[in-house]
């Protein structure tokens, strides 16, 4: 782990922040912070950790260290992977705010089996709950609902629903595109939805260093077809800016969102940047 680039104005923003409706922190990766009108924080999938070089390099700065965070009443993760489920980016959260960790079966086993946040941070098992598709979560001002996500990289993905008497946010962690986004459009009126977009280029393997060809996200084809499926109003591309070799421009996707009714607009948003619904 390093110490913020940015010292602690990021976390002292959220605090300070009386938003009217709903106001949305991008982290960088796929991490988020929502404040509600009424004072109610969400985190989804903060992660501040560096990645493993020379694998996955971190391309973008640490916004914040999880010991300056003293308000939050939830932490949100899509799915188990090192970037969305992380010990030192997370347990310091639920350390230092009490906060309850809402995550899928196999991100829960990461936290509490491999990681052991239990041991190794003064947290507790009560603060952990295990959410599936089909859960509703009341947070505060937030009802959440645990939808569907399509990663086949990952063992039990899912995506979340966050809706306020303001405006509704989606969240699908690094989903693909999937048929049943396309009832999720017509169930819900989103208005400003996440979804993971890359580019592919050469990692190096695990094992034996050499450059694999991969793909982690969804290309620009694919992230516009499932923004058009999930009949977003606003879409905001995350996960573009963070490993070097899979980094992609954003500003890419109105050529190929232009032709579709749905999104409706591109919200471009880099690391730090504050959007409201």
């Amino acid at each position: 782990m390093s110490l913020s680039d940015w010292s602690d104005w990021l976390p002292r923003a959220v605090e300070a922040a009386d938003p009217e409706t709903v106001a949305v922190w991008y982290l960088g990766c796929n991490g988020f912070f929502l404040k509600g009108s009424d004072g109610t924080t969400l985190a989804i999938d903060p992660y501040v950790g560096l990645g493993d070089p020379p694998r996955t390099v971190r391309m973008i700065p640490v916004p914040f260290d999880p010991e300056d965070v003293a308000e939050l009443d939830g932490l949100l993760a899509t799915h188990e992977h090192t970037d969305h489920v992380h010990g030192p980016s997370q347990a310091p959260l639920l350390e230092t705010t009490g906060t309850t960790f809402y995550a899928p079966d196999d991100s829960v086993d990461v936290a509490l089996d491999e990681e052991a946040w239990t041991e190794n941070y003064d947290v507790d098992e009560s603060q952990f709950e295990v959410v599936a598709e089909g859960d509703t979560l009341d947070i505060g001002e937030f009802t959440v609902h645990v939808e569907v996500a399509h990663d086949p990289d990952a063992t039990h993905p899912v995506s979340y629903v966050v809706e306020h008497e303001s405006g509704t946010f989606f969240h699908g962690g690094d989903t693909k595109p999937t048929e049943e986004f396309a009832e999720l459009g017509e169930e819900y009126d989103i208005d400003l939805g996440v979804l993971a977009f890359g580019a592919v280029g050469n990692i190096p393997d695990k094992r034996t260093g050499d450059p694999v060809r991969t793909k982690w996200y969804s290309t620009e084809n694919q992230v516009v077809k499932a923004a058009s499926d999930l009949q977003f109003d606003r879409f905001l591309p995350s996960h573009w800016d963070m490993w070097k070799g899979l980094t992609a421009d954003p500003t890419a996707l109105h050529h190929h969102a232009r032709s579709f009714d749905y999104p409706r607009r591109l919200e471009l948003a880099e690391i730090g940047d504050r959007v409201d619904l």
